[in-house]
């Protein structure tokens, strides 16, 4: 019987639907050749110090650090996790055929490796399942592929090499600080990651509260209904800035020079899961960690394929799938791919790099149409989808003119951009500035059409 383990039942249950594997037993599903069961994500930890020596129970600093020679592995101390390694281990044991289908990322990784070190089966052949989405499409070709475990052994290392560092400093910088520090009644929680992440929030923390505003002063002047700005550093000091009014407030305004240039924006890449972040909390205030979450859940409901990845970019081979993805999500965005010629998509570099993609490509609709979304969910999916049409979109091409004038020999200048060809940027339109950014001279005003030497009060 060929076993294939994965990481949570939801998955598990996907795999055993495409496999018609329909009967249903306790910690697994059964059919056609196959068993497939499922982990709860970490079920194998490592152990903890006093699992090596008893002695080590007690918090000294005498007995550290401590590194343990090898790492030892131990099932989480939980009944249900227990009851379900004891299913996974049966399995696993009686099985002809071990495969893989837990995540395809680092985690994943350890995942498996830890299941399969803790059942004695390491030295046993396996195949690994590859996924990146989770439709039928997608499933029907991780299966024709199946690549030997062993392919995966650098991966692995490298899982294991974080879960074990994160032992060593955490166990050991934790004990050491809060025998140091903790008083005997305060825990000094201490991480390889978390420490140094909370170092730089502390030290922007300190710059904002220590930081002092000074008042400063900038000249504008309004000439034919444009905002000039002085060219000058702003002026520390009031007087400073009004000796230069009354200098100019009376005199003409010239029209000095006139620079126009063309400026091209390329519509953005598509997202990693940290762009994806990013972007999300910039525009809808959604936190990194809800909208990992939120892209997990679609992932699970095959809306989107992996969200965990570092690459923005997708492979050669993709081509004929985003194609049939997008025709799929014309019925909700038909006017937006209504735009673009499929059958002539301009797959570009800035699209397309087999190079640039690692574990896993960037994050993608699958084409599955959603059904009502919670309103977060629907953002994020909608982020998504707008961001895969928009990378097909023309680069948006705007004017930039540079209009520097004087008066009474004091520089000013004015800046105006205007779109050209809008390109992608149609499908992200533009909040209104806000009262505060309104009151600076906007790049985007309106210039009328300035003649060099013109001159005219202001």
């Amino acid at each position: 019987m060929k076993v294939i383990l994965t990481e949570k039942p939801s998955v598990a249950r996907d795999i055993a639907e495409h496999l018609g594997a329909k009967q249903r037993h306790e910690g697994y599903f059964e059919g056609n050749g196959y068993q497939i069961t499922w982990a709860f994500g970490h079920l194998i930890t490592l152990k903890d110090p006093q699992e090596y020596d008893p002695s080590l129970k007690r918090w000294a600093i005498a007995t550290i650090p401590f590194i343990p020679n090898p790492f030892e592995l131990k099932v989480v101390e939980d009944k249900g996790i227990r009851k379900q390694f004891a299913i996974i281990k049966k399995l696993l044991k009686a099985s002809s055929e071990i495969i893989c289908a837990t995540d395809a990322g680092r985690e994943g990784e350890l995942i498996f490796r830890y299941i399969l070190a803790m059942v004695q089966c390491e030295k046993r052949p396996w195949k690994r399942l590859w996924l990146s989405s989770l439709t039928e499409e997608a499933l029907h070709s991780a299966f024709q592929n199946l690549k030997p475990g062993s392919d995966y052994n650098n991966l692995y290392a490298a899982a294991k090499c974080r879960s074990e560092s994160d032992w060593i400093v955490g166990l050991n910088a934790t004990r050491n600080f809060t025998v140091r520090y903790g008083a005997g009644n305060t825990l000094w929680s201490v991480g390889r990651v978390q420490t140094p992440v909370l170092a730089m929030i502390v030290k922007r923390d300190d710059e904002i509260r220590h930081f002092k505003s000074e008042p400063f002063w900038e000249l504008l002047t309004k000439y034919r209904e444009v905002i000039f700005k002085l060219k000058a550093d702003r002026f520390k000091s009031k007087i400073e800035a009004e000796k230069v009014l009354a200098k100019v407030i009376n005199s003409p305004f010239t029209i000095e020079k006139i620079g126009v240039k063309n400026e091209n924006e390329y519509p953005p890449l598509l997202y990693d899961l940290t762009e994806l972040q990013r972007d999300m909390n910039r525009r809808m205030g959604i936190t990194a960690a809800d909208t990992l979450q939120i892209a997990q859940t679609l992932y699970e409901h095959k809306l989107i394929t992996y969200p965990r990845t570092d690459s923005r970019y997708l492979t050669n081979d993709l081509k004929g799938q985003v194609i049939k993805t997008l025709e799929c999500l014309k019925p909700i965005k038909g006017k937006e791919i209504g735009q673009l010629n499929l059958a002539q998509l301009p797959f570009s570099s800035r699209i397309i790099n087999d190079k640039k993609v690692s574990d896993h490509h960037a994050i993608i609709p699958t084409g599955k149409l959603p059904g009502t979304l919670p309103y977060q969910s629907q953002a994020v999916y909608e982020a998504i989808v707008t961001r895969l049409i928009a990378s097909f979109y023309p680069t948006c091409v705007k004017e930039l003119t540079t209009i520097e004038g004087s008066s009474n020999k004091e520089p000013f200048q004015a800046k105006g951009v205007r779109i050209l060809i809008p390109g992608w940027t149609v499908l992200y339109p533009k909040k209104s500035e806000d009262a505060k950014e309104a009151k600076q001279p906007p790049e985007s005003q309106e210039l009328p059409q300035f003649k060099k030497g013109e001159f005219g009060p202001h």
